[in-house]
């Protein structure tokens, strides 16, 4: 029998899709070609934006279409289902069971079936341990069955996309910050730690595999705060540093493959003096980070609930810097922000031109049924957050292209992912700050670390000379 993965939004989901993977492979299945002939489809979805609902909307309906195909229904249309068609031209109907998860799913749990009987099953945040049951009800061709989503999350042992070299290591699920502006706490609940003896277990794992690089994974991962063992109830807890250094001493101490660790996301209120300690002591800890700062107008920030201040990003960035010269810094910027002004865009103009991000995840407030920011009053028009959004953009492009060609003509290394969609001869890979490569290579490289010397910048890919 054959699954399909749709996933769509953040890390953690791709991490969540990747772990659902692993039980359908564990039962023997395989991965189809695409949606249309498989015998599972699974569409993980985000909330954090409308777009990102409605892309899926728009999703449910096309699989309406592909259901009617599958169940040689009288009325079925097969333009361009001619895969689904070609699946049934024998006239024997080979249903299709259609799964919904992720935080959309959470957030519409008690209504998307209704709303879209295409749906067999909606898996909310707390539901994901049912997924063998589902699979075992579409084996034996059972009526869809009945899901619980009450309980404690539960985080799946592995992660791990088949044949990867780099992947994902959920260390903590749900969020309380609650942003004025996110969803995120109200679908994925609180904070929960994982247990530092999983965490480790679950790399050793991927060590046998042959892993390159893993990035941990958090809501929020500065407050880490997990136990060291799995049933210890009154036990010592762990802090992010802490895990951190423990899981450097680890893979030295396995001897891992693992060359590189990464971590995501970072909250600038909990990111410590005590982490930014641990990364500059400890080479596999990449020299990147990832500080979201949302705004730099300290009136947009409180009303966003940030619980920092511009003088307080700023402080930590030079902390950072000083102590990690070779950091590469990336970032999150909202523009549009409900009672944002004029003046507020210029005071983040005025720090991205001050710190000088490498690159930068860029967009304007989107409302969020259900969080305080959506019925603030002073609603910025669309046509403004726009252009505001477009100078943003405008500005970081300029300053991507500053930094990094202030790295030509260095040596780094390199990791390699892939072989270039522009030309067959050559490689891509990315540094430890994060950015990519372009070098001629066999492609025998893929999946090891190789030292490139960094010629010159094509767009925001450095053209380099293997060494």
């Amino acid at each position: 029998m054959t699954y399909f993965f749709e996933t769509y939004g953040c890390q953690m989901n791709l991490a969540e899709s990747a772990a659902v993977e692993q039980l359908f492979l564990a039962r023997g299945w395989t991965k189809a070609e695409d949606a249309e002939t498989a015998d599972i489809a699974i569409i993980n979805t985000c909330s954090v934006r409308a777009t990102a609902e409605n892309r899926v909307f728009g999703r449910l309906g096309w699989y309406v279409g592909v259901k009617a195909v599958r169940e040689c229904r009288p009325d079925a249309k097969t333009r361009s289902l001619e895969k689904a068609a070609s699946l049934v031209k024998d006239g024997v109907p080979r249903p299709l069971t259609l799964v919904v998860m992720g935080c959309m799913a959470e957030r519409l749990l008690k209504t998307l079936k209704r709303d879209y009987p295409v749906v067999d099953y909606v898996v909310g945040t707390f539901a994901k341990k049912q997924f063998a049951d589902i699979i075992a009800a579409v084996e034996n061709h059972d009526s869809p069955i009945n899901l619980d989503d009450s309980g404690l999350y539960q985080f799946a042992s592995v992660s791990y996309e088949q044949g990867s070299f780099t992947t994902f290591v959920p260390i903590m699920h749900g969020c309380n910050n609650f942003c004025t502006y996110c969803i995120v706490p109200y679908v994925r609940g609180r904070e929960l730690s994982r247990p530092v003896s999983e965490i480790l277990k679950e790399i050793d794992v991927l060590s046998s595999y042959g892993v390159k690089e893993i990035t941990l994974l958090g809501q929020n991962v500065n407050s880490y705060n997990g136990p060291f063992e799995a049933n210890a109830s009154n036990g010592e807890l762990c802090s992010f540093p802490r895990l951190m250094q423990t899981i450097a001493d680890h893979l030295a101490q396995t001897k891992s493959p693992i060359g590189w660790v990464r971590f995501v996301s970072s909250h600038p209120k909990d990111l410590s003096d005590e982490l930014i300690d641990v990364i500059a002591k400890n080479p596999v800890l990449c020299r990147h980070i990832h500080l979201p700062i949302q705004h730099a107008s300290n009136r947009m920030l409180k009303a966003m609930n940030r619980r920092y201040t511009k003088e307080d990003y700023l402080a930590l960035v030079d902390r950072i810097r000083s102590r990690i010269p070779d950091v590469s810094m990336t970032t999150d910027v909202m523009v549009g922000f409900p009672g944002e002004t004029e003046e507020d865009v210029q005071e983040l103009i005025d720090l991205m031109k001050t710190v000088r991000y490498e690159s930068a995840f860029m967009y304007y407030y989107n409302p969020r049924e259900g969080t305080p920011a959506c019925t603030m009053d002073n609603q910025v028009p669309i046509k403004v957050k726009k252009d505001r959004l477009q100078r943003i953009i405008d500005l970081q492009l300029q300053i991507t292209q500053e930094e990094m060609a202030k790295r030509t003509g260095r040596d780094a290394d390199v990791l390699v992912e892939s072989i270039s969609r522009d030309n067959s001869n050559e490689l891509l890979g990315k540094t430890a700050q994060d950015e990519r490569v372009a070098f001629a290579a066999d492609a025998k490289k893929i999946g090891s670390f190789v030292r490139v010397h960094l010629d010159s910048l094509s767009g925001n890919t450095f053209r380099g000379t293997l060494l």
